[in-house]
Order: C-alpha cells, then sequence, then structure tokens
C-alpha cells in the first residue's frame, strides 16, 4: 500500500479492507494524513517525531535516508474511501450514516465484500436500504447478467442523480435483453422521481422567494398602501437594517464569542429600531411636508435613497459584506436525494409569516392600527375626534421602515449585504402591493407567494431574464384588467 504502482497499492488497499483489523485500519488512517516513510523497502509510521512499526506498533528507529510516501489524488480518493467503508461498521450510527454519505455514489465492484458485511450488520432499516442501493450501484457492472438484473430492480427505487448516470452509461454497453429491459425500466422511474424533486424544489424555492417580497413588501403596503406615499428608499432602509445585522454580528464576535449563535436574535429588534428611527426623522424631517403630492414625494425620496447608499458606502466602504449564518441555520432538511429545503431559508418563511402576523393584530386590534385606519380613511374626521393625525403618519411610517429593517435582517441570511441591496427589491415590492391590492394586507400575501412561485416556474422553462419579463408582462395585464389589484377596498373608503 505504500510503495509501487498506483494500481498495484489500490489492489493492495482494497484486500486489506476485505478483512481489516485494527492495525490496518491504523495504517491506511496514518498512509491517508502522510504519515508514513518508507526505509529499506519498509513502512514506518511517524507519530509525535516517533517511528512506529505498522505490524507491531513497537517503537522503531527513523533512518536519516527514509523517504516520504508519494500520494497523488487518486490515491488520496481510495485511502478516504477505504477509510468510509471501514466506517460501514462503526458501532456509532451517526459514524455509519457519514460513512454511508461518503460512499453514495460509489460504483467500485472490489468494495463489495465489505458492503456485504456491513448490510449483514446493519440494524437500522433506513440505514439499510441506502446499503442496498450502494451495493446495487456496484453490481450494475457485473460480469454476470443475473446480478445485473437484480441490481436494475433494486435502483428502480433510487431518486438520486447519480443512480440516473449510472444506468445510462451501463446501458450503452448492455448486451443481454433481459437486463436492459430492466434497466430502461428503472432508469424511467428514477428520472420520474427526480422531476418530482425538481418540481418540489422549484415550489419551495418560490415560496422562499414569495416570502422575502412578502417582507420587503409589507412595510411598503403600510407607507405606500395605506398612506399613499411612494417611498423611494424604502429599500434603502431596508439596507439599513441588513447593515444593523452585520454590525451585531462584529459585536459578538468581539465581545461575546460564546454566545455568536444567538447574535440574530439580537440583531432582529436592532435591525427594526433602526430602520424605525431613520423613518421617523425622514417623515417629520421631509414627507411630512409633501403629503399628497406624489411626485415631489417620488423625486424627494429617491433623492434621500442616493444620499443613504453615500452615507453608508463612506462609513462601511463600498464592498460588498458578509454576514454567517448561525450554527442552527446551517444544513438543511434532507426530503429526497435532490431535494433539501436549507434551514436558513425556512427560518425566513417561517419569520415572514411571524412578521405578517404581528402586523396584521397591530393594524386590526390595537389602539394604534385604529387610529392608523382612521387617518388613512379620513384625516379631518380623525382629528375632529381628537386623534393627533401628525404622530399617527409618524409612527405608522415608522412602522413601515422598521418592518422594512426586518426584511433587510432576513436578506442578510442569504446572500451578501451592500449599498445596493435594496435596489435589487424596490421595483417588486411595488409591484407586489400593486397587484395585491393597494392598503390590503391579504393581497399582499397572496401576490408575494404567487409571483414567487411564478417566478421560480417560469425560470426553470425559459431562464431568469426571460422569467423576470413575463411576470412583468403578466402583471401589466392583469392591472388593465383589475386596476384594483386582487383585493378591492369596498364600501365607502373605496370612494
Amino acid at each position: 500500500m505504500a510503495a509501487g504502482d498506483t494500481d498495484e497499492r489500490i489492489a493492495a488497499l482494497q484486500q486489506a479492507i476485505a478483512t481489516p483489523d485494527e492495525a490496518t485500519v491504523a495504517f491506511i488512517r496514518a498512509m491517508a494524513d502522510d504519515a508514513v516513510k518508507i526505509a529499506g523497502g519498509k513502512a514506518i509510521v511517524v507519530k509525535d517525531d516517533k517511528g512506529l512499526d505498522p505490524v507491531t506498533g513497537s517503537e522503531v528507529p527513523v533512518p536519516a535516508d527514509a523517504e516520504d510516501i508519494v500520494n497523488n489524488n487518486r490515491m488520496r480518493g481510495e485511502f478516504d474511501a477505504a477509510l468510509a467503508s471501514l466506517q460501514l461498521l462503526s458501532a456509532d450510527v451517526a459514524e455509519r450514516r457519514a460513512a454511508i454519505d461518503a460512499l453514495k455514489e460509489e460504483t467500485d465492484e472490489a468494495r463489495l465484500p465489505l458492503i456485504e458485511k456491513a448490510l449483514a450488520a446493519e440494524q437500522d432499516p433506513g440505514l439499510k436500504r441506502r446499503l442496498e442501493a450502494i451495493r446495487a450501484r456496484m453490481q450494475i457492472g457485473s460480469g454476470d447478467p443475473a446480478r445485473r438484473l437484480e441490481a436494475a430492480n433494486q435502483l428502480a427505487e433510487s431518486g438520486n442523480p447519480a443512480t440516473r448516470t449510472v444506468l445510462l452509461e451501463q446501458l450503452r454497453n448492455e448486451q443481454d435483453p433481459q437486463a436492459r429491459a430492466a434497466m430502461q425500466a428503472a432508469l424511467k422511474r428514477v428520472e420520474d422521481r427526480l422531476q418530482w424533486g425538481e418540481r418540489l424544489a422549484a415550489l419551495f424555492s418560490g415560496i422562499s422567494l414569495g416570502s422575502i417580497l412578502l417582507l420587503v413588501a409589507l412595510g411598503l403596503a403600510i407607507t405606500y398602501g395605506l398612506m399613499g406615499v411612494i417611498n423611494m428608499a424604502h429599500g434603502e432602509l431596508m439596507m439599513i437594517g441588513a447593515y444593523a445585522t452585520y454590525v451585531m454580528q462584529g459585536l459578538f464576535q468581539k465581545y461575546l464569542p460564546g454566545a455568536f449563535d444567538w447574535y440574530l436574535v439580537a440583531a432582529v429588534p436592532v435591525a427594526f429600531c433602526a430602520s424605525a428611527l431613520m423613518g421617523a426623522v425622514l417623515e417629520r424631517g421631509v414627507i411630512r411636508f409633501l403629503y399628497g403630492r406624489p411626485l415631489e414625494t417620488l423625486l424627494a425620496t429617491w433623492g434621500i435613497s442616493l444620499m443613504l447608499q453615500q452615507l453608508v458606502r463612506t462609513v462601511f466602504g463600498a464592498q460588498n459584506v458578509g454576514v454567517e449564518n448561525p450554527a442552527w441555520m446551517s444544513g438543511g432538511v434532507q426530503l429526497m436525494d435532490n431535494l433539501q429545503l436549507p434551514w436558513n431559508r425556512l427560518v425566513i418563511v417561517a419569520f415572514a409569516f411571524a412578521v405578517l402576523a404581528g402586523v396584521a393584530f397591530l393594524i386590526s386590534k390595537t389602539r394604534l392600527g385604529l387610529f392608523v385606519r382612521g387617518v388613512t380613511q379620513n384625516r379631518p374626521i380623525a382629528s375632529c375626534m381628537g386623534v393627533n393625525t401628525a404622530r399617527v403618519d409618524t409612527y405608522a411610517f415608522a412602522l413601515g421602515s422598521g418592518i422594512a429593517g426586518l426584511a433587510g435582517c432576513a436578506l442578510s441570511q442569504v446572500g451578501n449585504v451592500g449599498p445596493d441591496l435594496g435596489q435589487s427589491y424596490i421595483v417588486d415590492a411595488f409591484m407586489v402591493v400593486v397587484l395585491g391590492g393597494v392598503g390590503q394586507l391579504a393581497g399582499t400575501v397572496y401576490a408575494a407567494l404567487g409571483l414567487g412561485v411564478l417566478n421560480k416556474f417560469l425560470e426553470g422553462w425559459t431562464g431568469a431574464v426571460l422569467a423576470k419579463i413575463a411576470v412583468l408582462v403578466f402583471i401589466i395585464i392583469f392591472i388593465q384588467k383589475r386596476p384594483q389589484g386582487i383585493f378591492a377596498v369596498k364600501g365607502r373608503a373605496a370612494d
């Protein structure tokens, strides 16, 4: 295993792992770690600057002319695969699962004896099924047609993309009619299962994109839908929330490294407050003088957006900054071989609906929500009833801005944070609000999720650019036919 031709070394390695003992496993691990030297035709394991005999484990001198072993990439891959194969016999379920993950695309028939041994000892039903699938992939290239036929029937239940590749390669050379028919049937079933995985993946991607659009559009549904303010700086308020998350990450890394995984929990209220405070300053300083003048509001907030972008470039630099996911948001849920739901996306979907529930409760069930609805429907009458309309305007605008900050906090978990972050979503957010019906939270939900799913399914057929154009054309046609959006305002408020 230590010296000679690569094919000879691999053959020796496979012979050794067929009936492994502790010394063999230790030697293979040392080979993989480049901790073996050759001297006088003998292998010496070097550990803690001491030489050890790989057979007896006794200490031996390391000659000055001892040479390091040379492992090419192929040999390193064989050592890694061998170590993974040996883990199949571990008493720890987690180690056996990791070994199966490492061997899930293995097709080398030389490892069949070890797989058979692991199958005989495996008690976990799920791991046993996966081992049977690995064995079938190894047997599909067997010289025995009966074994190839049996392997094809087993592989028909697989949903692994690698299985499709194995079946296609074998079909090119298959001569036995029965085995060929079984492989063709197995290939069709595998492709059907993979297509379902792709459809479900597109659906989840659409829901994920829709939840992000929902978060972005919720704040706009208040500032534009309820207050009638065309706020072109809404994207920059999201950007402030994202940078607030980045700042909290830095503070936790420096002062609370042991609690780093919880920085995101602290960043949520900070992002909301930072954006809400900026929104309140904008409303009191600029926007309150422009109510009822939509064109001037649009121009003023566009200018403010440019100023905020430049402010961020001055403070944080023009380059994007990275925000790390906490450990509990890493990885994902594996539903199918070609379908994994990332935890960060799942958390954002849940977070979006939690924010939606909070906004709906605030608008419909609280005193502030009552005041906001009263002022937006009839400002003079609300003022006559003793409502401080100027204060309500500030609160409502700050609320919409704070929700934009929450959207920025969520977006920081799925991509880089930069000065141009808000520009990527502001147009889509306006489309969501208009499509759903101005001032209608339910319409915002349907429009966001609908556009997200529609966009992802169209991307699979036409590509990202054409999908974007198709969605825009759909919205234009829809607004032409139904200007009031999905949900229209009813009653005297509509007048």
